[in-house]
């Protein structure tokens, strides 16, 4: 790819695609909000990057993009509003994020960019308690933020479609790293370990796939560049552990004994849920294949948090 667009750019995800196509030599547009705090997770001298004002809650700055934008091979739509811990609070803000995403679509098309990779979501998906999920598996989701998600894969899918673009779905399981929201478990859980908190858990007997956030980026970036036309692709590391095994490593990854396992008890008849992505499609379409271990992940997390604590 010689050249990409990316929203969402100083996002986990969206860093770490940043920061791969740059080492690969790709033009990266990454669209950001006016003084927005966190610009510094870009290669901000690097050669190749071009940071664009985008605001994706203003209609006209999304109607206007195409006078920014030059051709790019790949628009990557990475942002998505209302997220965290309050992203199922409302059923009318995720929805949305559905008109959005199909407005910066239109956009990128118009702005002659030749393909669209959105950002979808295992949530999509709804409980499941299998051996893995797969693009195939049935979507039944359980949540506004769900369902929001399911509703941009079908309606951006017909869009791009309409528009002659190239359109690809990845559905991002769970991504973790530096930058990852203070409200996911695995944030806020190292956090307190860091700071010797107390943390309590579930019995962690359920099954759960982790994706380092660099090789989230390696995998969005081989999506963008080589994934068919018209695929979904689900984007973890295909491997389940029992939670318990990866809370282990992140108690000593923080140099301290793990504890608080147990004292959030399944609620009557819960049955431990299994979440593993099957990335056998990705795989073979696009050649990625994950690089970086839970254990060596958490352990540059916790690295990349104990030198801010220092400060």
């Amino acid at each position: 790819m010689e050249r990409i667009a990316v929203t969402g750019a100083t996002g986990m995800i969206g860093a770490a695609l940043v920061r791969e196509a740059l080492l690969k030599g790709t033009e990266v547009y990454a669209l950001v909000r006016k003084d927005t705090p966190k610009l510094a997770r870009l290669p901000r001298e690097a050669d190749g990057l071009h940071l664009v004002t985008f605001d994706l809650t203003d209609a006209k700055s999304i109607e206007t993009l195409p006078e920014k934008l030059p051709p790019c091979d790949v628009f990557y739509h990475l942002a998505w509003g209302h997220t965290g811990s309050a992203r199922n609070a409302s059923v009318f803000l995720q929805a949305e994020n559905v008109d959005t995403c199909l407005a910066v679509l239109d956009a990128a098309a118009n702005a002659g960019c030749r393909a669209f990779v959105g950002a979808g979501s295992q949530a999509e998906y709804g409980p499941k308690d299998l051996p893995v999920i797969s693009p195939d598996t049935k979507t039944d989701p359980a949540t506004p933020y769900g369902a929001a998600k399911l509703a941009a894969c079908h309606l951006s899918r017909m869009l791009a479609k309409e528009k002659g673009i190239r359109w690809v779905w990845p559905r991002i399981f769970s991504v973790y790293g530096i930058y990852d929201k203070p409200s996911s478990m695995v944030a806020s859980s190292l956090e307190k370990m860091l700071h010797g908190e107390p943390t309590h858990f579930s019995p962690a007997r359920h099954r759960w796939d982790y994706l380092f956030s660099e090789d989230a980026g390696r995998a969005y970036y081989a999506i963008g560049e080589r994934g068919r036309d018209g695929s979904i692709y689900c984007v973890g590391s295909g491997e389940s552990r029992p939670l318990i095994e990866f809370l282990r490593e992140m108690a000593a990854a923080a140099g301290v004994p793990l504890s608080g396992v147990g004292d959030i008890p399944y609620k009557d008849g819960q049955q431990p849920r299994n979440l593993a992505a099957d990335i056998t499609s990705l795989t073979a379409d696009t050649g990625f294949v994950p690089e970086v271990s839970f254990a060596e992940g958490i352990r540059r997390t916790a690295e990349y948090k104990n030198s801010l604590i220092d400060k």
